[in-house]
């Protein structure tokens, strides 16, 4: 069993959390993570940092950091990395597949619903009082980790020109953070102490006891291992070619061959999140491979909105469209493709984490990685602050137009902010308020009208 030391302070006892009590966390995880990955790392943030404890602020951040450089869902890759941390490679699976597992199962619901009905309008009606308490707790998660990560003048700076970048040049996510790396590092030349503790300030000497993991737990397995890279990387190849080579003589061996070469290919691109890389899977599913609609593809973007898992968890309603329009409405083909494009879209996830974690742990203390992931942090508060306001005039201005400003959003959003910040409600509870309100809302409208 992993046991990382812990050295928080001579008096203090920092119990680790039970395999049980992690496994039911995350399946909890599952079934709450709405508001795309800056709601999610919202969630995480509070439950994992600031109710149980298991991590301190800075090991979060370090590994956030991480996941932020790869490609694929952030927050579910934050969530891999995590596990790994507290119960090592089956800690990080249970924690990456359970993150989605719930969302796999009620999008295949609704996906099997929506072409039997042909209509989503109830699942809005179900999440109408959920998306402005979201908004708020991704507030909340920006205010938090912001405090926590812009520790001095250049890296608000910094956070503004990353704001700036992609709120109004609709600067591509990976150039953002490349940019701001060169940037920190040009500083650190010209100006060496810009990122020191002495220029930081006390701020940087954050109180991390009472965590069980900090910057200063040993991790077991760290470090780069040649031959743990190469036993990974032959273990990843096997899963992937599995299915590949079980389909390969199946019924229309061409279409499954395609989709998941496709999907394999899509996740393996998508840097800046889900929004960066639906516009091209858009473009060769419709228009290429007619898989689906522009309609159905527009249906699908609705439900991956109003559902809890990631946003790029829309690929497997793609997926399911696809398998279900290939082979004559089969809603049994619709099933398998959605279950496959899921299984490609994240298997690179597990192994991107998997093999770096253990040497990304390995640079925590290094003074420069250490200066340059500081950097990549505040440039991920100013992409949070994007998210935030893109999620909020999605809610609040859902039409576009202000004449047209949805007030039961914008009011619920600020009473979910005050009821969570202020008065210290928990999230869990709070959702299911909102859903309530939600619903007697749409219940009130339709007797008054």
């Amino acid at each position: 069993m992993r046991n990382p030391s812990i050295s928080s302070s001579p008096s203090t006892i920092v119990v680790k959390p039970s395999f049980k009590e992690a496994f039911f966390f995350w399946v909890k995880l599952g079934f709450i993570s709405f508001g795309g990955p800056a709601g999610q790392i919202g969630i995480m943030h509070e439950f994992l940092v600031d109710q149980k404890k298991w991590i301190s602020d800075k090991k979060f951040l370090h590994a956030l950091n991480y996941c932020m450089l790869l490609p694929g869902p952030e927050a579910q890759q934050l969530a891999t990395y995590i596990g790994w941390l507290l119960h090592g490679t089956v800690g990080g699976l249970v924690a990456g597949i359970f993150f989605v597992l719930p969302s796999v199962f009620i999008l295949l619901g609704l996906s099997i619903a929506y072409v039997m009905f042909g209509k989503i309008a109830w699942v809005a009606v179900l999440f109408y009082g959920l998306k402005p308490a979201v908004v708020a707790i991704v507030i909340l998660a920006l205010i938090k980790i912001g405090k926590k990560s812009l520790l001095s003048v250049f890296h608000y700076g910094i956070a503004a020109l990353s704001f700036t970048g992609v709120f109004f040049l609709n600067i591509p996510f990976p150039y953002l953070i490349m940019g701001a790396v060169l940037l920190g590092g040009l500083g650190q030349k010209i100006y060496p102490d810009l990122l020191s503790q002495k220029q930081v300030g006390s701020q940087k000497q954050t109180d991390e006891t009472g965590y069980y993991l900090h910057s200063g737990s040993q991790i077991p397995g760290t470090g780069f291992s040649s031959k743990r890279l190469i036993l990974q990387l032959a273990i990843a190849l096997l899963v992937w070619l599995a299915p590949f080579t079980l389909f390969y003589t199946s019924t229309g061996a061409a279409f499954w061959q395609q989709l998941t070469l496709f999907f394999t290919k899509a996740a393996l691109v998508t840097f800046g999140g889900a929004y960066a890389v639906l516009p091209y899977v858009a473009q060769v599913t419709v228009e290429k491979f007619h898989w689906l609609s522009n309609l159905q593809m527009i249906d699908g973007l609705a439900l991956g909105e109003t559902t809890p898992g990631p946003l790029i968890m829309v690929l497997a309603f793609v997926g399911f469209m696809a398998g279900y329009n290939h082979f004559q409405s089969s809603i049994l083909m619709g099933s398998l493709g959605l279950l496959l494009t899921t299984y490609y879209t994240f298997l690179p996830c597990f192994l991107f984490i998997l093999a770096g974690a253990p040497i990304i742990e390995k640079t925590q203390d290094n003074p420069q990685v250490k200066a340059l992931l500081s950097i990549v942090t505040a440039a991920v508060v100013g992409v949070i602050l994007n998210l935030t306001i893109y999620f909020a005039l999605a809610v609040v201005v859902p039409q576009k137009t202000f004449s047209n400003l949805d007030y039961f959003s914008l009011t619920w959003m600020m009473i979910s902010f005050l009821a969570m910040y202020r008065f210290k409600i928990g999230m869990i509870t709070w959702i299911g308020i909102s859903a309530l309100a939600g619903l007697m809302h749409y219940l009130v409208c339709s007797f008054i009208l």
